[in-house]
Order: structure tokens, then sequence, then C-alpha cells
């Protein structure tokens, strides 16, 4: 029993611009299992609204030395007690609560640190070649590009999917957006200790705060900001569509590509790498693989290598797939079953539900086989390693390959890679032996951040 568990559950405040704030009755926070592990103070619209007010009066983080205290901040993220909790606590507290693996957990800790130090040079590798950072140009009188803000507070609606989500919002404070952070409520752990990390390396209070809310409150979050970036399903995605201050963070449906030129069982490691590395639970996991040719074998080679893996509970060092409450799992697993429908099951057909016998279950992998590039199911994506393998030939065209996060494709056919490289929905393509949950600081995840935050402004005249 970690030292957090032995003395009962954890508050996590909101941290506003005055200081941190508690609520008499706070929300609880349960684990896999359904006990409560913490507290977490959920404010309301009045609170967002004056938390939001102050962002906008407060200036952006100063750039002189921000790589230093950036680096500071990573590093006290990464090793140091923040908000009361020791790192090992933390990553405990993580992994009990979203069901990752706690090797899943230690692994984002330390990739979550090195983004932190280098937020303000990833930012600046979306700056266009033709700008300045501010009006001081060239020479007095010349014109020049400035790169501007298109706003001063940014928010974010967080997931509680993975703690790699809150990587990207940093590129904001580092290009000087207030920022207000609303922490998923399955697990704030990641937000709340980022946050207080932030502020204990020199980010003030007013220039960053984390507003837990109820999802009704979200709503005044976003409006009251200038941008902000939301996590969720294709309900979100299609609810902010034509609101340009918005950026949907939708679901990934992230597939692989092998052509008949290419031998996948030389892959076979990053293939199933890809689908359940991250515990499966990620936006750049694959979901479904395109074979051309017959894709029987793969899907049963995949579906053997993904068998062999344990059940085990979340914070496990052994454990590689994620757990949530049996509850949940049952309902997943019958979804599942419901949508699987006529195609072919090579894994978790008779079920995924593995019974840990605390309230809580491990969801296994499933893999099924559609008969054709085109089945509705190519589209489903579950927080699990679920996979649907298909047979794609040269007359589909790259129509199944579209409305992509991560593409991988495993093809000597270099006409083919140009034209999906051109298609304006797969956002990223990667060849070769590449794992599809590939991520590197200043390599764009979804465009830059900066494309949705900055503009090119001239400026003339200025001394």
């Amino acid at each position: 029993m970690t030292a957090a568990k032995a003395a009962g559950p954890v508050y996590l405040d909101a941290m506003g611009p005055r200081g941190p704030y508690r609520t008499r009755v706070p929300s609880p926070v349960t684990d896999v299992s359904g006990a409560e592990v913490a507290r977490l103070s959920l404010v309301p619209p009045v609170y967002v609204d004056r938390a939001l007010a102050a962002l906008r009066k407060a200036e952006a983080v100063p750039t002189a030395d921000l790589d230093t205290l950036l680096e500071a901040a990573g590093e006290e993220f990464a090793t140091g007690t923040v908000g009361g909790l020791s790192v090992r606590e933390y990553e405990h507290l993580v992994s009990r609560t979203s069901g990752s693996p706690l090797a899943v957990v230690r692994d984002a800790t330390r990739g979550t640190a090195r983004f932190v130090g280098l937020a303000r040079s990833s930012a600046e590798q979306g700056r266009p070649r033709g700008t300045v950072r501010d009006r001081r140009g060239p020479g007095p009188g010349s014109g020049h590009a400035v790169w501007a803000r298109r706003g001063e507070v940014f928010a974010v609606n967080a997931s509680g999917n993975h703690p790699g989500v809150h990587r990207l919002w940093l590129e904001a404070l580092a290009l000087g957006y207030r920022v207000a952070v609303r922490p998923s409520r399955r697990e704030p752990f990641t937000p709340h200790r980022l946050v207080g990390a932030l502020h204990r390396a020199g980010v003030r209070q007013d220039q960053l705060v984390l507003l837990p809310t109820d999802h009704r409150t979200a709503g005044t979050l976003i409006r009251g900001a200038d941008r902000a970036v939301v996590y969720g399903g294709d309900d979100v995605v299609a609810r902010y569509a034509h609101d340009a201050r918005v950026l949907p963070q939708g679901p990934g449906r992230t597939k692989i590509l092998i052509t008949a030129d290419t031998d996948w069982r030389e892959h076979l490691d990053t293939i199933v790498g890809s689908v359940a590395d991250e515990g499966g639970t990620a936006c750049v996991n694959t979901t479904a693989v395109f074979v051309e040719g017959d894709p029987a074998p793969l899907a049963e080679a995949v579906a053997d290598r993904l068998s062999r893996l344990p059940g085990l509970p979340p914070q496990d060092t052994r454990a590689v797939l994620p757990v949530c409450t049996l509850d949940r799992a049952r309902a997943v697993d019958s979804y599942l079953r419901n949508v699987a429908v006529g195609t072919r099951a090579w894994l978790g057909g008779d079920g995924i539900v593995d019974d840990l016998g605390d309230g809580s279950a491990v969801l296994r992998p499933a893999v099924h086989q559609v008969d054709d590039a085109g089945a509705a199911q190519l589209r489903v994506e579950l927080p699990f390693p679920c996979l649907w393998v298909a047979p794609w030939n040269r007359s589909n065209g790259i129509a199944p390959l579209r409305e992509t996060l991560v593409l991988s494709v495993l093809s000597h056919d270099r006409a083919l890679l140009d034209t999906l490289l051109a298609e304006p929905t797969i956002a990223n393509l990667y060849t070769g032996d590449r794992p599809t949950y590939w991520m590197a600081p200043g390599v764009p995840h979804d465009s830059y951040l900066s494309d949705f935050l900055m503009r090119s402004k001239a400026v003339v005249g200025f001394a």
C-alpha cells in the first residue's frame, strides 16, 4: 500500500489565479474497483468567469529564460513531490484511476517531462520561415511579417485516456497564451501535477489555472476563451466543426496499409506494437490494418501474439492491458459483440472481459476480420487493443484510408505514397518499420498547434 492510499483520499484543489480553491463538497474520484481515492473540487461558472478575466488581464510568461523555467518544471514533474504526492504515488494513482498499466504511466511521466522542457523550441518549429517573433524586424521602415497570437486565453477541455494528452497545451503557454485547463474527472492527477510543477518553476497563478468543472460548466470555459482544444468522440467533433475558435480532437482511427510488395512477417513486431503499445488506449494506436491480398494469415498471427498478453491489475509492473470497472468492461464487451456481427473473430469472439475479482476487469485484446475495405466496423475505435483486419486492393483506392490521424504504410510504391501524402484527411504518414504511436517534440501530432493559435501579420514602419 502506498503512502497516498494509507493516508486516505487525496484532495485535489482547483488552482485559480489567486491560489488553491477547495469546495465544501468535492467530487469523488474512484479507482477501477470503484473505491474512492481522491476528492476533486469542481468550480462553478462564476468562478470560471472570474478566472478567465484574470487570465486576460495577466501578461504572457516572459520569453527570457523560458527554456530554463520549462526545464525546471519538467524535472519537478518527473521527480519532485507536487501537491503532496511523490512521483511514485502520483503514478500509482494515475494507473489505478485510468486503468492504464503502471509501466505505461511511468513511460508517460518521462515523456511528458521531456516535452515540457522542449515546449518552446517545439512551438517554434511551427513558425513560418518568413516571420519574426515580434515587431522589431530587419530595419526601420521595412515591411516584414510578425508571428502573432490570434487571442490571449487558451482553454483545454482534456480527456483522461492517457497522461500524454497534456503535452499539447504546453506549447500554447510557451507562445504567450494564458492557459486554463479543465482536467478529466476520470484522471485529474496529471494536469494537477503538471500545473503545480509549472507554478513552482515560476509560471504565475494568473497565467495558468486548473479549473475542474462539471460538463455544463465546461461550456462556460470554452465559450469564454479566445481559443480552445476539446477532446471527445464524433459527437464532439460534429458539435464544434464550424466553430473556428475550437480545435476538436476526436477519434484517431489510426491505420496500417500493407501492399503486396512487402512481407508483413518482417514487420510483425511493429504491427503488434502499434495495436497494443500504451495499452491500446491512445489515439495513435492502430485500430485497422489493410492488407493487399489475403488478410487471414496476418490476422491469425496478430491474434496469436495478442492472446499471450497477461491480464493483471494496472498497478502491477508487468501489466500491459487496460483495466476498468467490471460493469464498464461488460458494457464494452456487449457493444463489441453487437458491432462485430458478420465478421470473423480471430480473438475476443467469446468475450474480452477478464474479471479481476475486486470490481474491476481487464479488457483483453480482440482481432476481427472483415470482408471488404469499406466495412462499417473499420470506423469503430475502442479503448483497448481492438483490431479490424481488412482486404485492400487497388480498385478500392485511398477512400478507406481517409480520416486517419496516423497512417503507417508498408509499401515500396512511391506513386501510392505520394497520393496518400497529398490526401488532406490523413494527418500523419509514416513509412517503413515505424510504429503508429511514434511521437517526438517538434514533430506535429495533428498539424502544429501553432497553426491554430498563431497567424502571420504584416508590420511596416516601426522604428
